[in-house]
């Protein structure tokens, strides 16, 4: 089992305090872990820390620069010890042109969001991000993904669907209850597998299940009733 962070503001924890405990995390698990980083989406964040909201995408892009050098030991100073090897670092984005073109020049790999995507969104994503590391003459067969943010209910109680997404999920990610309907793992086991189906075949590589509580028994109801009808 890999270990991934999703995400770590690099920009707003520093990229020397999050690659120590990156670091240390990757020693401890035994080489497992996955940095996924971004520059995250609230101004609320960045006021609390004196950091100016609108300078978070140039931040961001020093940041991951150096904190990809620190886990990759190329970085003058300082040198980060003990280390096991590099460490990969994904950057998480919602597919834009612009966010692709960054994953494809300052990243090991691409981090999408379920609530903001589709299937054939990411589809789509995947075929310009293709085109994106072409661009920099890096080989796009093998360059890893995940979806993550993939918030997950499984419920045959179609009462029950309807209060997570309408009591639940909307307020908090600000987006109307149908549309998140058949954007995530929320309801009948079933539709949750012929979901995960079609990333399967728009060739989303991992899916991480974002269980909204009674994780347990959210991760048997997954693994027993989910995963096996997943069409790979």
């Amino acid at each position: 089992m890999d270990l991934m962070t999703s995400i770590a503001l690099v920009s707003l924890r520093g990229a020397v305090p999050l690659a120590k405990t990156l670091q240390a995390l990757d020693v401890l698990s035994g080489g497992r872990v996955i940095a996924g980083v971004g520059p995250g989406s609230s101004a609320r964040d960045h006021e609390l820390l004196g950091v100016p909201f609108e300078e978070r995408w140039p931040r961001f892009e020093a940041a991951t620069a150096t904190l990809r050098a620190l886990l990759r030991d190329e970085a003058a100073e300082p040198r980060l010890a003990p280390r096991r090897g590099a460490i990969p670092v994904w950057i998480g984005s919602w597919g834009s042109d612009a966010g692709l073109r960054r994953v494809a020049r300052l990243a090991d790999g691409w981090l999408a969001s379920a609530y903001n995507t589709t299937p054939a969104e990411f589809a789509r994503g995947r075929e310009r991000l293709a085109r994106a590391l072409e661009a920099r003459d890096r080989e796009p067969a093998g360059f890893p993904n995940a979806l993550g943010t993939m918030w997950t209910w499984i419920t045959e109680d179609r009462r029950e669907e309807d209060r997570v997404l309408r009591d639940v999920l909307a307020p908090l990610l600000k987006r109307d209850p149908e549309t998140l309907r058949d954007q995530l793992c929320v309801g009948p086991a079933g539709r949750c597998a012929e979901l995960l189906s079609r990333y399967a075949e728009a060739g989303c590589e991992r899916v991480y299940l974002f269980a909204l509580g009674d994780e347990r028994r959210q991760v048997e109801l997954a693994a027993e009733r989910v995963v096996p009808a997943v069409a790979r």
